[in-house]
């Protein structure tokens, strides 16, 4: 064999490793060393996932997946949907496979099945499963042009895979992995067995509808949602963390806490009670003060605006499907789903000049949107919402003065609801945009300079920004490690071009304003459903629906009790009095159930001695202490921290 035969694989520390021929990757892995040869699941030939099993015939850059990667969970995920439809076509064998693939924390697969899945038959699917993985089945890869494809699988009786094959362009072959009896459609790559999989390290979930293809119109399947990890460890891990969240739903605590409710006569849109409300203005509050001191200037614009508007900006085309509109006087209306448009006709009225730049508008904006019935949500989906909104009309010079201002603004403020870690993801040009590359390459500039200035790390989301401009999106992470993207900023060049928005510069002639969308809540309602679960329910002392209840041990302390009830009051405190009669521990459990920071109670001796035993929410422990001191240190706990 000559030495133009020879195959070079250079591995990621730059050593290089010969082989006299073709070469697969399991075959590199036993050359670095049994133990590698042991965990690898995957090869990376120029960047390009593989199967082990392919051969590499040519020169390349490779590295090895194992299952301690990051880069394992999808390819472990993608497996694990095989595996299923593997289980379910052989306990079920008239049910049709459709797609299944890999997603956040897990994987689905639909089934076509008159008959609707059960709890007790997801039990049975995963242990056959499990018996699939104890099988080590290889999974094997081939080709096969489309029409050949199509063929197959319509003789097997698969007509949602044929159809779904018959959607491939004729040209572009179509790649089938093989487990046991079973064959699917797949890009791959795939574990070298079933084995690798693991017995221990999944479990299925859930059962729920899903149509074919994402379309309303076509049938409805069923969707076996599941979740698969590295290890036992790993998954236990995981399946703690749901339970801790299901404790947490925002749903279920809004209902206990007597803080909201949803209905059908409004569906998707939030009743609001006394406690929940409380929340919401104290955050309002919050947030308007905040946006003073950065130098906002609040607007309010209507909820009801004639089509025409949406027309000009370009919302009717692209988002008339989400709007809700009435007709009156012969003129079609839309309720507004984002406040962008109308802030512009606040700028354009008058003459504004580059000295009054940045202008900045903010407005706590009432937007509806249609959204699916079931995509909708308690807080976190909703159909009647109040952003945070704001636009920041500029000149290009001041983005970057702008957008650094705008992070420390918002750092702060995330700083204040308890979220420490905060996470930033730049989304540059996409391919469909408008603007010139000049324009493009300049705000991009501006953005990034802004955060690099600041120190703040980011990832990149190649080609996910808006078609008028890049943005940056701000990621939060909760008490139990869950992401939630709140905040976002957005550099427009499109909306005061089509809007007709201008500002006198120096030169005294007119010129364009750079327009920044930003929002840090995002809207309230999702908001207060993540504090919600966040907290767990036990806001802190100054969001804290009610904040101290009074009672007594006994009904000879009535007198003391609301005494120490209008003091409360008195002191500006969100107070409440219990007089039942009812024993002290029943009523200190009740009002810790409800999640009530401080309760004060009196018996006969802190009626005597003017003082007062304090109870905190999730500790054991109490110390009596004189009413004035206790009172000033809920005084001092209850304060805002933008006013400390």
């Amino acid at each position: 064999m000559n030495a133009k035969s020879k195959v070079a694989l250079t591995l990621p520390d730059g050593s290089v490793r010969e082989f006299d021929g073709p070469v697969t990757g399991m075959t590199l892995a036993a050359d670095i060393g049994p133990g590698l040869a042991k965990a690898a699941i995957v090869i990376v030939v120029d960047g390009e996932q593989w199967d082990l099993s392919r051969e590499i015939t040519s020169d390349a850059n490779v590295s090895i997946i194992t299952k301690r990667d990051d880069e394992a969970l999808e390819i472990l995920r993608q497996d694990a949907a095989h595996i299923l439809a593997e289980a379910v076509k052989e306990l079920f064998p008239n049910t049709q496979v459709t797609i299944g693939p890999a997603i956040e924390n897990g994987f689905y697969y639909d089934f076509a099945r008159e008959e609707p899945f059960t709890p007790e038959d997801l039990e049975v699917i995963e242990k056959r499963m499990k018996d699939i993985v104890a099988r080590d089945e290889k999974i094997i890869r081939s080709e096969m042009p489309r029409d050949e494809a199509v063929k197959f699988f319509r003789d097997m009786g698969e007509e949602y895979k044929a159809e779904l094959i018959a959607s491939i362009p004729s040209d572009e072959p179509i790649t089938l992995y093989k487990q046991g009896d079973f064959i699917d459609l797949c890009r791959g790559p795939h574990l070298p067995s079933t084995k690798y999989l693991g017995g221990d390290t999944f479990k299925l979930m859930s059962v729920a509808g899903a149509y074919w293809r994402g379309d309303s119109n076509n049938e409805m399947l069923q969707r076996i949602y599941g979740t698969v990890w590295r290890d036992r460890k790993e998954l236990k891990a995981y399946l703690i963390r749901l339970e801790e969240a299901e404790k947490r739903d925002h749903r279920k605590l809004g209902k206990e806490l007597g803080l909201f409710h949803f209905q059908e006569e409004a569906a998707g849109m939030p009743f609001w009670h006394p406690n929940g409300w409380t929340i919401y203005t104290q955050i309002e509050s919050y947030m308007r003060r905040k946006q003073t001191e950065y130098g906002y200037k609040e607007i309010k614009t209507p909820m009801l605006v004639d089509r025409k508007l949406w027309e000009l900006s370009g919302h009717w085309e692209k988002f008339r499907e989400h709007m809700y509109t009435t007709e009156s006087d012969e003129r079609i209306f839309a309720l507004k789903p984002m406040n962008c448009p109308c802030h512009v006709q606040v700028f354009n009225q008058g003459i504004v000049s580059y000295r009054d730049l940045p202008l900045r508008l903010a407005e706590f904006g009432s937007c509806h949107r249609y959204e699916p019935s079931g995509a909708l949500h308690g807080l976190m989906r909703v159909r009647s919402f109040v952003q945070d909104d704001a636009h920041i009309f500029c000149t290009k010079d001041q983005i970057t003065e702008e957008t650094e201002t705008f992070c420390k603004m918002l750092l702060e403020i995330y700083k204040d609801f308890g979220f420490e870690e905060v996470k930033v993801k730049f989304s540059d040009r996409p391919e469909v945009r408008s603007g010139s590359d000049d324009v493009w390459d300049e705000a991009e500039k501006c953005l990034l300079d802004a955060v690099n200035h600041m120190g703040l790390e980011y990832t990149l989301n190649p080609g996910e920004g808006a078609f008028y401009g890049p943005k940056l999106e701000f990621v939060l992470t909760d008490a139990i490690g869950r992401d939630w993207q709140c905040g976002t900023l957005q550099v427009d060049f499109v909306l005061p071009e089509r809007l007709d928005a201008n500002y006198i510069g120096a030169d005294n002639a007119k010129h364009r304003p750079v327009m920044l969308h930003r929002a840090i809540l995002g809207s309230f309602e999702r908001f207060i459903g993540i504090l919600i679960e966040n907290y767990a329910g036990r806001f802190p002392m100054w969001m804290a629906p009610t904040q101290v209840v009074v009672t007594g041990i006994s009904s000879d302390q009535d007198e003391y009790v609301n005494e120490v009830y209008q003091q409360l009051k008195a002191a500006g405190l969100r107070a409440d009095i219990d007089l039942r009669n009812e024993k002290i521990n029943y009523k200190v459990r009740e009002h810790s159930h409800a999640k009530v920071p401080a309760i004060f109670v009196a018996g006969g001796r802190e009626a005597d001695n003017n003082t007062i035993t304090v109870r905190r929410l999730g500790s054991k422990n109490q110390e009596t202490l004189d009413l004035s001191d206790a009172i000033h240190r809920l005084v001092t706990e209850s304060i805002a921290p933008d006013k400390r």
